[in-house]
């Protein structure tokens, strides 16, 4: 399996880049923001890649950042969600502001992606819940803030680390330990992540 491909930027199209290795072209198939991150063509870029293989299709895609793919993979293995679905959520919304919705519960966020129902976001919320890891929380990118439906920031950011795998007593000192505490609970997250890993 092609894991990635390096190689001059030979073409950029609406959701497709061709990468030209040692004088093959690959075409990929990938989201918005891996084409905001594409050099101009001529110049060299390295592309994590993943090759789907179905009965009618053979399509190679490709992903800007390891953090990309691997949310990709996450939500290529929930049910109803194939490839393309995977993109159009990855075009939407970062990879760190889809990991903050995952975790908070924001559907509605979720549902904000073209072809992503209310019903599918609850699912990719069920599914991927407890399978978001540190490295895509923290992955760079604008903060999303995160709708408070419930409790303060503080208690949003808590119930996020919880489920991120953390104990509710570690948690709790993580963020009460943040200071001063900021109004949004995404970036409370982040700085309570950022101390705990010192």
């Amino acid at each position: 399996m092609l894991a990635h491909v390096n190689g001059l930027v030979a073409e950029k199209g609406e959701g497709t880049l061709v990468i030209d290795c040692g004088g093959v072209g690959y075409q990929l198939t990938v989201s918005a923001a891996t084409l905001a991150q594409a050099p101009a063509a001529g110049e060299i870029m390295k592309c994590f890649t993943y090759l789907s293989v179905r009965e009618d299709a053979v399509e190679l895609f490709g992903f800007a950042t390891r953090e990309e793919k691997r949310m990709f993979m996450k939500l290529t293995a929930v049910s109803g969600i194939g490839p393309k679905s995977a993109l159009m959520v990855l075009s939407a919304m970062s990879v760190h502001d889809l990991s903050l919705a995952i975790v908070t519960g924001d559907a509605q966020a979720l549902a904000r992606a073209p072809g992503i129902g209310k019903k599918t976001a609850q699912r990719i919320i069920l599914e991927l819940k407890d399978k978001v890891d540190n490295a895509e929380l923290t992955a760079s990118g604008a903060p999303l803030p995160v709708n408070a439906a419930r409790g303060s920031a503080a208690d949003e950011a808590v119930e996020a680390l919880m489920a991120l795998g953390y104990q509710a007593s570690e948690a709790a000192r993580a963020v009460s330990a943040v200071s001063p505490l900021p109004e949004k609970s995404d970036e409370i997250i982040r700085l309570a992540l950022k101390g705990m890993m010192k």
